[in-house]
């Protein structure tokens, strides 16, 4: 797809674009607590604007594996004056959640997109999609994020998470939610060993023909620690590493915490990725 609907907004996708994070959150896994208020948010969004962020992700539940979710009131109270701050920007606004009271809330103040870790599984969510006219990425995760890296399970991961995300994009048009507003993401370290992560990368291809944009999201992900050893705060490496390697194999978005540094990785792997077809 060329481009992705979302809201009011068009965002082109001929080259692959970075996707910029802000946690809201006092409990995430590598920010938690240091952009809760909005005037400290907009800061980061504008300096990640200026980077070539083409989409701000706010994200008021922290997902990381053993998190609970917070009320849906206190989610309100997080995101929407984050959203409302940084709504003037130049940049197409994600939030990431998986509630129907929260998409209507988000919609009413400005965001164009929902970034759903659960697929839009739960209660009147594809409905409050529907009657927002909001983009949607589509997320895969086996379980809960409370119980989730707890022995994930598959038989064979990288068929099993495309035929779900398949089933889920044709279950939101069902919803009325059209094709050229929908994204998909394979879940990146949602319900997913090492071993999983790595398959899903090395076959990440096959994921580019479900007729949908495809977002990777590694940023500073406990994988990227066992690859390197590194700590949280010193993985931007590793994780431009695997982003350069997304983009290579197909992917249109990728979401990070450094912006900068991985849009500079994205237009490498889209480099190759383009030599790769004229030599192909």
């Amino acid at each position: 797809m060329n481009a992705l609907r979302a809201g009011s907004r068009v965002l082109p996708l001929e080259a692959p674009v970075v996707m910029g994070v802000i946690n809201v959150t006092p409990d995430s896994f590598s920010d938690g607590g240091r952009y809760q208020d909005p005037s400290v948010a907009l800061a980061l969004a504008t300096r990640m604007v200026a980077e070539g962020a083409r989409l701000i992700d706010v994200g008021g539940e922290s997902t990381r594996p053993g998190s609970q979710p917070p009320s849906i009131e206190e989610e309100i109270r997080r995101v929407v004056p984050v959203v409302e701050a940084i709504a003037h920007l130049d940049v197409m606004i994600s939030v990431d959640t998986s509630r129907a009271a929260v998409i209507d809330a988000v919609a009413a103040a400005g965001a164009h997109l929902i970034n759903d870790v659960r697929g839009f599984t739960q209660p009147a969510a594809l409905a409050a999609l529907a009657r927002h006219q909001l983009g949607a990425c589509v997320m895969h995760m086996q379980g809960e994020p409370v119980s989730m890296q707890v022995a994930p399970h598959y038989q064979a991961v990288v068929a099993e998470v495309r035929a779900w995300l398949s089933q889920r994009i044709r279950l939101c048009e069902a919803a009325g939610i059209e094709r050229t507003r929908l994204v998909i993401d394979p879940g990146f370290g949602f319900g997913k060993s090492i071993a999983h992560n790595e398959a899903l990368m090395a076959q990440l291809e096959q994921f580019t023909d479900l007729g949908v944009p495809l977002l990777i999201g590694v940023s500073r992900k406990s994988w990227v620690g066992h690859l390197t050893g590194r700590p949280i705060e010193d993985r931007l490496a590793g994780s431009v590493a695997l982003a350069t390697l997304a983009v290579e194999r197909g992917a249109s978005i990728v979401r990070a915490h450094e912006v900068a540094p991985t849009v500079d990785a994205v237009r490498v792997g889209y480099a190759c990725r383009r030599t790769r077809g004229a030599s192909g």
